[in-house]
């Protein structure tokens, strides 16, 4: 029988972890961690996301600050803004939302976020370190997914590592991660991608199967062994008739099916979702210490 590995609950715990070391900072009047997003236009998603934000935020005390910008906003306007909060003091960290319009240079708007308050993980410098295991701040989501299996103390050196799908969020900076000579790295791992050929071959021999492709139900029973533990980052709405909004969220998962060969698995939505948004919270703390970064 398979085990749900339950993000929601892991991220539970942590915020009242970091809500008790922000209590701590605030009885010795210490600085109270403040995070800046910035949001441009008015895409739905990223409506929800840093709003979800901002709720985690106000969950663990922190200060937190919105600043949305007219999609219309000039790429030097919002350059000129990410600049003004890379000199303000107050602030700890900084996330800019992605997407952004098309006449809006992510690479630019991630070059241009100091490093030392670049909290999502995205800035070269940061990847840079994280490759040569220096301190750096870990893009959100694969660090949660290592979080993750650290809390149900998965096993991971030694073991056979599938991760499906190369971006630069999430699965480039995952199977680097997990490749490391770390405490909880060492294991061998395989990056697939659309181009891979065979990748039923490969995830089908696999201990840990990842999955962050973003197409719905991609990865089916005849690619999963029997006992594999499987990540799902994937989310697609798909349309419903059992839901009163007429949509579900789905993973990447086919789960139904793939879960009774698993030893763990994630759901979706309440796997690695909620672990995103406590791993740019544990990076604002550690920003906000001014740890050497």
């Amino acid at each position: 029988m398979y085990q749900i590995i339950d993000g929601k609950n892991v991220a539970n715990q942590i915020k009242q972890e970091i809500a008790d070391e922000v209590a701590d900072i605030k009885k010795k009047g210490g600085k109270i961690p403040h995070l800046v997003a910035i949001l441009v236009g008015t895409d739905g998603a990223s409506e929800t996301y840093v709003s979800h934000k901002e709720k985690a935020c106000e969950r663990v005390g922190f200060r937190s600050t919105i600043v949305r910008m007219k999609e219309s906003v000039t790429e030097n306007e919002l350059l000129d803004k990410i600049a003004e909060f890379n000199h303000d003091d107050d602030i700890d960290g900084m996330i800019v939302q992605l997407p952004l319009p098309d006449h809006i240079s992510e690479h630019k708007v991630i070059e241009t976020i100091n490093p030392k308050k670049d909290v999502d993980g995205f800035h070269p410098v940061n990847i840079g370190r994280m490759v040569i295991g220096f301190p750096s701040y870990v893009s959100a989501t694969p660090a949660g997914i290592v979080e993750l299996l650290k809390r149900y103390k998965i096993e991971i050196s030694g073991k056979s590592c599938v991760v499906i799908g190369r971006s630069n969020i999430v699965g480039t900076p995952l199977s680097i991660l997990l490749s490391r000579k770390t405490s909880y790295g060492n294991a061998t791992v395989t990056l697939c991608h659309s181009r891979t050929p065979n990748i039923t071959e490969l995830s089908s021999k696999a201990d840990i199967i990842i999955v962050a492709m973003g197409k719905a139900r991609f990865l089916t029973a005849d690619m999963v062994k029997e006992g594999a533990v499987v990540i799902d980052v994937g989310t697609t709405r798909i349309k419903s008739d059992k839901t009163k909004s007429g949509w579900k969220l789905v993973g990447d998962v086919a789960f139904d099916e793939v879960a009774p060969k698993c030893s763990y698995i994630t759901p979706v939505p309440g796997g690695v979702g909620p672990m995103t948004i406590v791993s740019l919270l544990k990076n604002t703390l550690k920003a906000s210490r001014k740890e050497k970064n």
